[in-house]
């Protein structure tokens, strides 16, 4: 299939009307619909939305790719749409955007439709094409451009260079898999043809693996690049060096990937999670090592339990408090199913799930079921979500433990480790230790805990709301942020609800107080941050605190101190309040299910949300540019 089997001219705009990243989504967006390529133009355009969410789909050089697969997508289609004066797209190299290709692929397209679309994001790294695209005077000069790019790449499709004894391997993947993951494959490429050096490059997208590594390529590799967002297979790298870096990063520096590669300047993988005596830090992500990498990737994996099980347990309250219970006069149905699901099923395997993901993170795969078991334990034993982290990190240290023992074993036994003595030995040994050790002195202490907090008076209480709500603005989603979270996670698991009503209106408070600050504040906030302030409404009543980030990154001397201000001031009224919270995420929409008065939680959320509004507003500085906007 040709790439101009998608992109037709009743898809293409060569003069984009819009002013803004929001607005170019929706001209391009209406242009499908009115060739017919959409069946929901509104959710095609929140599947685009949420893939924005995750990274800006401006990759740079001038250059946008919005891109979703969603049902919402009657026909697979390209629309393409060409701004002269350039739009902030919030591209990756902060310039504007000129060239845009909104991607809409379903979510049954075969191979071939999706194959398709990633060569379109392959052939926009060539400068000479893009000029190509931007002198284009008609519609018809546009696909004729494309058309010969595509006889072009098929003459080289299987060209490497072998002049280099060197031989670099790279892997690429992105959530969506359709236009990241081949534009990072075809820079990495383009630049080893140019550097002279021996590159294979495997592709993770959405039809699949794609020119996969062999074990003679991992064998004869220098070195690997995984360049990549979300999970790829690493066992088969074990004893090799491998670089892993975001997949923008393949993308933005692919000379500088390779040259690391040739340098071998990254750590050698160990299939048990060790690395050699090379920096782990010239190639982690920051915050994202130790202790902190393993208990994120617990908290991560539960959090869809938690989020989706505690809401359906918030819904079940709408019935009643004890609407569930057969022996109460209140029981209704609709409840006891409702709280069955979300609270005897999805929030039952929180702790388990977490304790199991901590361990693989720790071990690999083989730390996994004794970690599930480890967590089922703490779980059913009353050692709650502390025992559960707990269980994680002892399965995943003993399995580790249990690598080095029975790394002496003959070679031929090799086959019956992973499926026999580590799930065994591994089962057997934190299963003994939480019975025997950790259990009994976990849950006496979450007893203690839970009573210490019970007895709290109000001056205690508001001041562990303020700690509490403002620890979730100070790095808005990082292990600060993750700690109260977690904390708050354990309150409701012990039956004490008033600690994470106090998080969720801290967390709740940062994106609405900036949002609210760029509305009341215009003069202090760039174009760019004034649009972002309208999304930050949405964000901040979901409890999506990250929405706050690109504000406090551009200005943390005045954002940050005015967002934790905000946030602890919510905390602390909550506890003022006495309002409780049953469910751990949910934002606005559980607030008319709390334990309490809501109003009187709204009235905490939105007193946050203005002190951060004004301290924010006062510090910040005029934008010199907006006064000519503004003005007129």
């Amino acid at each position: 299939m040709k790439i101009t089997d998608l992109l037709t001219k009743d898809t293409i705009l060569l003069n984009l009307q819009s002013q803004s990243k929001e607005a170019v989504i929706d001209e391009l967006i209406e242009k499908l619909h009115t060739a017919g390529k959409l069946n929901d133009k509104k959710g095609y355009k929140e599947a685009i939305l949420a893939r924005e969410s995750q990274s800006t789909t401006g990759i740079g050089e001038g250059i946008a790719i919005p891109h979703a697969k969603t049902n919402a997508v009657s026909e697979p289609a390209i629309a393409f749409g060409r701004s002269t004066d350039g739009i902030d797209y919030e591209s990756l190299d902060g310039q504007n955007a000129h060239l845009f290709f909104m991607i809409a692929a379903y979510e049954g397209a075969n191979n071939d439709h999706l194959a398709t679309l990633s060569r379109l994001s392959s052939f926009l790294m060539d400068p000479n094409f893009r000029s190509k695209l931007e002198s284009a005077r008609t519609e018809k000069e546009i696909l004729d451009a494309i058309d010969a790019k595509e006889k072009e790449m098929e003459k080289e499709e299987n060209h490497t260079s072998s002049s280099s004894k060197q031989k670099i391997l790279a892997v690429t993947a992105c959530p969506t898999g359709i236009a990241h993951t081949y534009m990072a494959a075809d820079a990495l490429k383009a630049k080893a043809k140019e550097m002279d050096v021996n590159l294979k490059v495997e592709t993770n997208g959405s039809s699949g693996i794609k020119n996969a590594l062999t074990k003679e390529d991992i064998e004869e590799a220098h070195a690997i690049i995984v360049a990549a967002d979300k999970q790829v297979e690493l066992e088969r790298f074990n004893g090799k060096h491998v670089i892993q870096v975001p997949v923008a990063q393949g993308i933005r520096k692919p000379q500088q990937l390779i040259q690391q590669a040739l340098d071998q300047d990254a750590p050698v993988y160990k299939s048990n999670g060790e690395a050699s005596n090379v920096d782990e830090k010239k190639t982690a992500s920051p915050g994202r090592t130790g202790f902190y990498k393993h208990l994120m990737s617990g908290v991560s994996n539960m959090l869809p339990f938690v989020v989706g099980g505690g809401i359906l347990i918030a819904i079940s309250f709408i019935f009643g408090i004890n609407a569930a219970d057969p022996k109460d006069p209140s029981y209704h149905p609709i409840a006891e199913a409702l709280s069955t699901i979300g609270g005897g099923n999805a929030f039952a395997l929180m702790i388990p799930v977490l304790a199991g993901f901590i361990a693989m993170s720790i071990a690999d795969r083989p730390g996994f079921a004794p970690g599930m078991v480890g967590g089922f334990m703490a779980a059913t034993g009353g050692a709650g979500f502390l025992g559960g982290l707990i269980a994680g990190f002892l399965a995943g240290y003993l399995v580790l433990g249990l690598k080095k023992l029975f790394s002496s074993l003959p070679q031929s036994l090799e086959g019956i480790k992973p499926v026999l003595l580590y799930p065994l030995f591994g089962i057997l040994l934190t299963g003994l230790i939480m019975m025997f050790i950790v259990i009994e002195p976990v849950k006496a202490l979450n007893d203690a805990l839970t009573l210490w907090l019970k007895g709290m008076g109000t001056g205690n209480l508001v001041f562990l709301g303020l700690i509490l709500g403002g620890m979730m603005a100070v790095d808005m989603g990082g292990p600060i942020n993750k700690a109260a979270f977690t904390f708050g996670i354990a309150m409701i698991d012990a039956g004490n609800f008033a600690p994470h009503a106090a998080i969720m209106a801290g967390g709740m408070v940062p994106p609405l107080g900036l949002a609210l600050s760029t509305t009341l504040f215009k003069k202090k906030y760039t174009k760019a941050e004034r649009e972002a302030g309208k999304t930050n409404y949405i964000m901040g009543a979901s409890f999506i605190t990250e929405g706050a980030i690109p504000f406090a990154a551009a200005d943390p001397g005045r954002v940050i101190p005015a967002a934790v201000i905000g946030s602890a001031v919510a905390g602390a009224l909550s506890m003022v309040f006495g309002i409780g919270l049953p469910a751990p995420h949910g934002g606005a929409f559980v607030i008319p299910i709390v334990n309490g008065n809501p109003l009187l939680y709204v009235l905490a959320i939105l007193i946050g949300s203005f002190v951060t509004a004004f301290i924010a507003g006062i510090l910040k500085k005029e934008v010199q540019e907006n006064k000519k906007e503004l003005a007129a």
